[in-house]
């Protein structure tokens, strides 16, 4: 219908004439309610973004002289932040007197990888941050699912 006749239409109606696609051939317009179309898509945006999961960072503080039981009370706590999707940063804290004997962290380091070797891997590699020994893990990459494309010839002789 001519441009006119769609802005007469749009008026009665008390509605808004927007452009949808300018490019066609003849252009194509619709009627609608333009504040109630834009509530409409914050609501859309606002929802979408409720739904996507933010990495969080979170920080698991081990000794360098820890006991066994503490030790594994803090692995399960890495593995559960893990599990949940989240970065955990590892900082292994020398006070002290413990200074002196700083070749204990990356001792306790490599216990802790070896532990998580399955649920973790390396984001960032270990150093020294003042008195602090300091690495960040992220959860361990899943292997895909899919097994190799087998021949029915091979299925059948097996």
């Amino acid at each position: 219908m001519p441009l006119s006749e769609a802005l007469k239409k749009a008026q009665g109606l008390e509605l808004d004439l927007i452009e949808i696609a300018p490019d066609a051939k003849p252009p194509v317009a619709k009627l609608i309610d333009f504040k109630k179309f834009k509530y409409l898509e914050q609501k859309k945006e606002k929802e979408a973004r409720k739904h996507t999961k933010q990495t969080e960072l979170k920080e698991v503080r081990f000794s360098p002289f820890i006991g066994e039981h503490d030790l594994n009370t803090q692995l399960e706590r890495v593995k559960k932040f893990l599990s949940e999707g989240d970065l955990v940063k590892v900082s292994i804290i020398f006070t002290g007197r413990q200074m002196a004997h700083t070749e204990f962290g990356p001792k306790l380091l490599l216990r802790i990888m070896a532990e998580l070797a399955n649920v973790a891997e390396k984001e960032r590699e270990e150093k020294f941050e003042g008195r602090r020994l300091v690495t960040t893990l992220k959860p361990a990459q899943k292997p895909s699912k899919k097994k190799p494309n087998e021949t029915k010839d091979e299925k059948s002789s097996s």
